[in-house]
């Protein structure tokens, strides 16, 4: 009997263990997602408020801050599917909080924290910015060298994909767990 009730306390600990876990992982994927979304907009407004005129070299010409509107995707790709490119935006933003809600990893909170705040930065663009609803332009203005002009919004998704390619070559799905040969094994 005694052995039984340690058994069903270890249980309940893991479990109120596994509760608060996951609390601080949810915790970081808000965190995350608020402070890199609010970054984002900040520094657009910034950009649009003081590099109206004028660049601003930060490292000579290899780092300049440049004010650009963007109607299309990633290197101004498809400016004439601004619509269809916001709708899709939409449809990621309720797709990350989908999976958001199977949190089990912290290196996934984060993934998904900044993947979230990058759609939604360039979202509230697209929906807030000239010149309509849905068909506004996204304000781009960090420039290097080779390279088309981005934002922070920008940032965190390319960080987002890399770290879901690192937990996808480490087998660690959303929910914390490792799949792949130790699974199988």
């Amino acid at each position: 009997m005694q052995a039984a009730r340690g058994a069903s306390l270890t249980d309940a600990e893991t479990e109120s263990d596994d509760a608060g876990s996951r609390t601080r992982i949810r915790a970081t994927f808000v965190v995350v997602a608020l402070a890199a979304y609010l970054l984002d907009v900040a520094t657009k407004i910034l950009a649009v408020e003081h590099l109206r005129e004028r660049d601003v070299e930060l490292v000579g010409s290899w780092f300049v801050l440049h004010l650009t509107r963007n109607a299309g995707a990633a290197f101004s790709t498809g400016t004439e599917l601004t619509l269809v490119i916001s709708l899709v935006a939409v449809a990621a933003v309720v797709a990350v909080l989908w999976f958001a809600r199977r949190l089990g990893s912290t290196t996934w909170a984060w993934a998904l924290g900044l993947l979230l705040a990058g759609v939604a930065g360039n979202l509230t663009d697209r929906l807030f910015r000239s010149p309509a609803p849905l068909r506004g332009h996204v304000i781009d203005f960090l420039m290097v060298p080779n390279w088309p002009v981005f934002n922070i919004a920008d940032i965190c998704i390319n960080v987002a994909a890399g770290l879901i390619v690192l937990q996808a070559f480490r087998g660690i799905g959303i929910d914390g767990r490792r799949h792949g040969r130790e699974q199988a094994a």
